[in-house]
């Protein structure tokens, strides 16, 4: 039986690469020197995406593959893929949710402790040796009884407040509407919940309705006291805003794994020294990449094999 092929759109892990190898004619989308052209060369055949968070799908992409039939997206994100598109062509969208929200929620918990402690600077006094010529280091601030707004309170934004109770924070949180048996106090106003808030965490999906949910007016609010964290997507953070906040000390601290143009960084956050800056590896271990990968896989072979997916995410 000839197996079926799929676009890979971009590099996935040399595992996950393996095992479609495996299974599948691949199409390494991101080999194509004309993208355009090489898409059409091979509309008819593919039969399946593999894509991720950040590739994405787009409608022409979506709209040139005649006999697509599935997408299969590796990470938990959708929003650079287009679902209206897929979902008006009947195809399925999956994602890989639940199995990163640990990992997710465990990088957003270890940023707001290091930027509350002050850990990066204070590396970086023992390796130039001020702690011999300067002595000990300012003091830096407990979290112990300070308040911890959340943006989004999905699977990782809720991993994050039960993870933050033992830390004795008050969680208060933000979403489009309140949640039933949720405990957390809710704010409608995402400017007032930063007011009240010593640290701002993004966990929101990506969109359109999320987009900017941090700008200038948000960053006033929380103040040149507060901290900024975000492990979501660089396009719920106005990055400009954050830039000319930390410039003007309009917030105190900025730890962030996710950004705007990724790979690229705006200068100004590198060489500030309250900024923390993470290569967008929240999810990034062995084991929670590897089960990514697996369910990736998972959803492509189910749908091939005619039995309902894992982890469908639009509704046909």
């Amino acid at each position: 039986m000839r197996k079926p092929a799929v676009l890979v759109v971009g590099q996935l892990p040399p595992k996950i690469m393996q095992a479609l190898e495996d299974a599948y004619v691949l199409h390494r989308y991101w080999t194509f020197e004309d993208k355009k052209k090489g898409l059409a060369a091979v509309a008819d055949s593919i039969r399946g995406i593999a894509t991720t968070g950040h590739y994405g799908a787009s409608r022409e992409m979506i709209f040139a593959l005649r006999n697509l039939e599935i997408i299969s997206s590796f990470g938990v994100g959708t929003d650079a893929i287009d679902i209206p598109a897929a979902t008006e062509r009947g195809v399925p969208v999956t994602n890989t949710p639940d199995v990163l929200t640990d990992d997710v929620a465990n990088t957003a918990v270890m940023m707001l402790l290091a930027v509350s402690r002050d850990l990066v600077q204070a590396d970086r006094y023992v390796r130039a040796g001020k702690w011999v010529s300067d002595g000990n280091m300012p003091l830096t601030r407990a979290v112990r009884g300070k308040t911890v707004g959340i943006i989004g309170l999905g699977r990782i934004g809720a991993d994050i407040a039960r993870k933050l109770d033992v830390f004795g924070v008050t969680v208060v949180w933000h979403g489009p509407r309140p949640k039933p048996g949720v405990s957390y106090r809710y704010y409608e106003d995402v400017v007032q919940m930063a007011a009240d808030a010593d640290y701002l965490v993004v966990a929101c999906p990506g969109g359109e309705s999320t987009h900017h949910i941090v700008n200038a007016d948000v960053l006033k609010a929380l103040g040149p006291e507060g901290s900024l964290i975000n492990i979501s997507r660089g396009s719920c953070v106005d990055e400009d805003a954050v830039v000319a906040a930390m410039a003007a000390g309009t917030i105190g601290w900025a730890g962030l794994d996710v950004f705007a143009n990724e790979p690229q960084v705006p200068a100004a956050l590198i060489d500030s020294e309250r900024t923390l800056l993470l290569p967008h590896v929240g999810s990034a271990t062995e084991e929670t990449r590897a089960a990514m990968g697996n369910l990736v896989i998972e959803n492509l072979a189910l749908h091939f094999a005619g039995k309902p997916l894992a982890t469908q995410v639009n509704a046909l």
